[in-house]
């Protein structure tokens, strides 16, 4: 059984992370996109909070005041309570416009934090696809240092025997030397791009599986979200350019206060009769006030009226920047369509050069046994098949790399065109 059980754990363990699944865990645990989530909650709070604006309000005090001396009419202390129930009949439609305000505003939070989690998806797929690139160069290299290493040791055995010269066992160190330090040069761009990935993903990656796009062309092009948010915060502008115009208008409120009253020291009044003791002044225990304010902005300098034209300003500069981002966006995909092609041309052709490369070195390597090439033709051989193996892997990833653009320009969700 527990054989059994050891069988079952071992591969799940050897298993690394694809692409999709690193692009969900991104989605709940990347810091950026979980700032942008917070921010729509927020907005939310404010639409209520606008809503709620409608309401009447409650407002309840306390007061407590003393005199030093009294006056006849006046008591020395004085102390009470009121509560104060206000609405407003009509505010020139600040309320409603500070509503839509806040809707809007909420809409375009939303946009951004969709705009954020696709952003992200892009340069984690980007990332993913680049270190498999650097991967495949690292094998190849790796591949290519045994091979000369293995040559090296052969080389320094027929001098040692008088076989060879001191200037091939030279030619093939330094050729070592250098696949060594190109080696641990592509190891530094590796583990520096896999923090920069881990950051993004918000967890420790141990490796990576293979991972391929489905390869389909769209029919119609959405736009991106990050579009979207500018245009609803244009809107939010200008529904806040009513709301400065509205405080032109008359407003309307009516207020209800209920207020008690305690004394301390009442005056009261001597009646100057023989016989009659002196009367306190009657004061009020409680007061119910009823108060209705009508008012309106009859000057004010053009204070408003420069506020307004500064937020119609910044509408008409959002404006410029939608009409930048969609011609962006139109270009973006063209050069996402033309990668696209240009990636495929590309595998073509370093597939068939890998093909020629690892021939032309299988028999120049036979040839080198043989001793009828010098060690600088096998050496530009193995180089030749080295590139041509890390191209061709780079181009594949290349490919895939394209259409994520390609997919994200469409306003598309990477994950959801992952095989």
């Amino acid at each position: 059984m527990k054989k059994l059980l050891l069988l079952t754990v071992v591969p799940v363990l050897m298993f690394g992370d694809d692409l999709k699944s690193l692009l969900e865990f991104a989605k709940e645990n990347n810091n950026l996109v979980n700032a942008s989530k917070i921010t729509v909650e927020a907005k939310d709070k404010e639409v209520q909070s606008a809503k709620s604006n409608y309401y009447p309000t409650l407002d309840a005090s306390a007061f407590y005041k003393r005199d030093d001396d009294a006056s006849p009419f006046q008591p020395g202390t004085v102390y009470g309570a009121n509560a104060k129930l206000g609405f407003d009949i009509y505010d020139g439609g600040k309320k409603s416009y500070t509503e839509k305000q806040k809707i809007n505003e909420k809409r375009a939070a939303g946009f951004t934090y969709e705009d954020t989690k696709k952003s992200t998806e892009l340069s984690i797929t980007q990332d993913f696809y680049n270190l498999q690139s650097l991967n495949a160069s690292l094998q190849a290299r790796v591949e290519a240092s045994n091979a000369v290493k293995a040559q090296l040791d052969r080389v320094r055995h027929f001098y040692e025997a008088d076989l060879a010269t001191s200037d091939d066992v030279d030619r093939l160190q330094s050729a070592y030397d250098s696949n060594i330090y190109a080696i641990e040069s592509i190891k530094f761009q590796i583990t520096a791009l896999k923090k920069a990935l881990e950051l993004k993903v918000g967890k420790r990656i141990s490796s990576l599986d293979e991972s391929e796009f489905v390869k389909t062309v769209q029919d119609n092009q959405e736009e991106l979200d990050s579009i979207q948010a500018l245009r609803f915060n244009k809107r939010a502008l200008e529904n806040l350019s009513e709301t400065v115009t509205s405080y032109y208008m008359p407003t309307i409120r009516i207020e209800d206060t209920y207020s008690v009253y305690g004394y301390q020291d009442k005056p009261v009044i001597q009646i100057p009769v023989a016989g009659v003791p002196p009367a306190p002044i009657e004061l009020l225990d409680n007061q119910n006030e009823i108060m209705a304010t009508v008012g309106i902005r009859l000057f004010d300098f053009g204070t408003l009226r420069e506020q307004k034209e500064a937020i119609q300003l910044q509408a008409d500069a959002l404006n410029q920047q939608i009409i930048f981002k969609s011609k962006e966006q139109k270009m973006q995909l063209e050069l996402a369509t033309q990668r696209i092609h240009t990636a495929k041309l590309n595998i073509k052709s370093s597939k068939s050069a890998l093909k020629a490369a690892t021939s032309a070195l299988k028999t120049i390597t036979e040839k080198y046994n043989a001793g009828i090439v010098d060690n600088v033709v096998y050496l530009d051989a193995l180089s030749s098949k080295t590139e041509a193996k890390a191209r061709y892997e780079t181009a594949l990833n290349n490919l895939e790399i394209a259409y994520a653009l390609y997919y994200y320009y469409n306003n598309k969700n990477l994950e959801e065109y992952l095989k």
